[in-house]
């Protein structure tokens, strides 16, 4: 059973303390500390759930602890790309989507596909704030990251969401990258936030999950009837013993972003002016940054290769440091150097990570 500890209850208590409290059983004499794992396909007649496949108290815990951090009501989803396409599914029949012209590349794999089937996508550039403000009455559907994935650009998110919000535009944000102790975007407008909870939220690489968040609103409420019913019935919906472990790990996430942001900032600086780096891309806050490397795919390759510390793979947010060059991948947008490697900090001492990294920069050089 999760915490019926509301979250008003909590409010005057900072995130940092929250994202420990929330989702956990009541206290009372003899509780557990933990929601437990709860294995079962079906449940007895005239419940809340009569099937599994419609709820299940681990996802619920859960939920309750996400929707808390985000201020808003959680579903956990089997995958980060299931909740991207649950999000998408909000598009209605003819209606046109608006996106920025680079995104993470499974999310414009899923725009493209759309788009292929007779969907209206409009494109601008993540700095162009006022072309997505005069896009915006084409629009149905307004998909933004920020900052986005790979190329780190930053969206001018408050403008966008409020004029979204003034034409009835469904507004989705990812906010993978920078979880809500740097980002609430439903506080600035957002009517979806999406998330894989395989990266930062459970931080270790050992699920894969994804989640959507809604606002406690009238709209929030009906976006998440549809959000609810997609899952349900697409059947895209998370194991017990993998939501489990993303509580666990949700639990240490302000140490482990905390120590990887600073450590993200520490190595951004000293890229700076590196002799095998021709642009450092990062946004100024987050654990994430992108480099363009001086040469081609080639060397980009060398250095992804070379190192030990890191960790040469393509996902993001654990507790080990990665890198990857993001055009090894075909589905990868074009407007992504083919040079450009993608750099995930991890929790490791900053000073390993920079002699390794340094390393095998000056490895590809030479």
């Amino acid at each position: 059973m999760p915490d019926t500890t509301s979250s008003s209850e909590r409010a005057d208590l900072r995130l940092e303390t929250r994202v420990v409290a929330a989702g956990r059983p009541p206290h009372a004499p003899g509780a557990s500390a933990n929601a437990p794992v709860e294995f079962t396909s079906t449940y007895a007649a005239d419940g809340p759930v009569n099937y599994a496949r419609s709820g299940n108290p681990t996802w619920s815990a859960f939920e309750t602890a996400l929707g808390e951090l985000e201020g808003g009501q959680a579903l956990v989803h089997a995958s980060g790309m299931g909740a991207i396409a649950a999000a998408l599914s909000l598009l209605p029949p003819g209606g046109a989507v608006l996106v920025t012209d680079t995104t993470y590349n499974g999310t414009g794999d899923l725009v493209r596909d759309l788009e292929e089937a007779g969907t209206k996508v409009l494109r601008r550039h993540a700095s162009d704030t006022d072309g997505f403000l005069e896009s915006l009455p084409e629009a149905d559907l307004v998909w933004l990251e920020s900052p986005t994935n790979p190329l780190m650009d930053v969206i001018a998110l408050e403008p966008i969401l409020a004029r979204a919000r003034e034409l009835g535009v469904v507004s989705v944000v990812d906010n993978t990258m920078s979880t809500p102790l740097l980002c609430r975007p439903l506080e600035l407008g957002a009517d979806v936030v999406v998330h894989s909870v395989t990266k930062y939220l459970s931080g270790h690489s050992d699920v894969v999950l994804g989640a959507t968040v809604v606002a406690d609103t009238v709209r929030g409420r009906e976006l998440a009837g549809r959000l609810h019913r997609h899952r349900t019935l697409k059947g895209a919906i998370a194991g017990p013993m993998e939501v489990f472990l993303a509580l666990r790990g949700l639990r240490t996430l302000a140490l482990r972003f905390e120590r990887a942001c600073a450590s993200a900032a520490e190595l951004a600086a000293r890229l700076e002016g590196h002799a095998a780096v021709a642009r450092v891309r990062y946004p100024g806050s987050g654990a994430m940054l992108s480099i363009d490397v001086v040469g081609d795919a080639a060397a980009a390759e060398r250095v992804c290769a070379a190192t030990r510390v890191w960790f040469h793979s393509t996902s993001l947010g654990g507790v080990e440091s990665q890198l990857e060059r993001r055009r090894r991948h075909p589905s990868e947008a074009e407007t992504v150097p083919d040079n450009l490697i993608r750099l995930s900090v991890g929790i490791e001492h900053v000073e390993d990570l920079w002699a390794d990294l340094d390393r095998a920069l000056k490895t590809a050089l030479a």
